[in-house]
């Protein structure tokens, strides 16, 4: 039901993009951490997941120590499909035998992406080689992996939701943007990073430095 790419700039930023057949997929599946990396937690998901990987990557752990631990004794392994990306690059992937549909995954430069419920296996490695082909801002390659998967087939049925995140080591998502309903999620996610994408350094300001901040533009703002 889900199809998602993980991505690294190289210099400290992380990110991923997601997208599904079901409502808001980026509320379940998307974990990005400061300094520390990315997971996606997806099939028959549980986020728990997530945030665990990314507190042992936090300690010290790489992508694949991780990944293991966190499923070491864990019952329903069965039911998940993982990725995770640590801060040296490293990647991981896990993919249990329940999991849904054709599914798949492709590890490659800086990124690593996987899905489920897939119209082929060859969509995860179209997404890895759309984001290593894309230029721009992170957010544009994530989104250009989104691209490349739909191009390759993307999932079997519609997909309705998408999401894409990014932190770059202020302490929050710089980039957090979702669509949780829509005939056209990846089109509409892509509206509106064009929209987000002239303004997030302004945020980043506002938070960091409000008075050395230009005009907020809105009403009542006089500067």
């Amino acid at each position: 039901m889900t199809f998602s790419v993980i991505g690294t700039d190289g210099n400290g930023r992380f990110g991923l993009a997601v997208s599904s057949s079901s409502p808001a997929v980026a509320a379940r599946c998307t974990h990005v951490r400061d300094n520390v990396g990315a997971v996606s937690s997806q099939n028959i998901t549980d986020p728990r997941l997530g945030t665990r990987i990314l507190d042992l990557l936090q300690d010290g752990a790489t992508a694949q120590q991780a990944l293991d631990a966190a499923l070491d004794g864990y019952a329903d392994a069965a039911f998940r499909q993982l990725t995770v990306l640590d801060a040296q690059g490293n990647q991981a992937l896990f993919h249990g035998e329940q999991t849904l549909g054709i599914y798949a995954g492709a590890q490659g430069q800086h990124c690593v992406a996987a899905g489920n419920m897939l119209a082929n296996s060859g969509v995860p490695q179209a997404m890895a080689q759309g984001f290593a082909d894309a230029a721009g801002e992170l957010e544009q390659r994530l989104l250009a992996a989104l691209h490349a998967g739909v191009a390759a087939g993307g999932e079997a049925g519609p997909v309705h939701s998408a999401g894409l995140a990014v932190v770059s080591g202020y302490g929050w998502r710089d980039t957090d943007l979702r669509v949780d309903w829509h005939e056209d999620p990846i089109a509409e996610l892509e509206r509106v990073v064009q929209i987000w994408l002239p303004q997030r350094d302004d945020y980043v300001q506002r938070a960091l430095e409000p008075a050395a901040s230009a005009g907020y533009g809105v009403p009542g703002d006089a500067r």
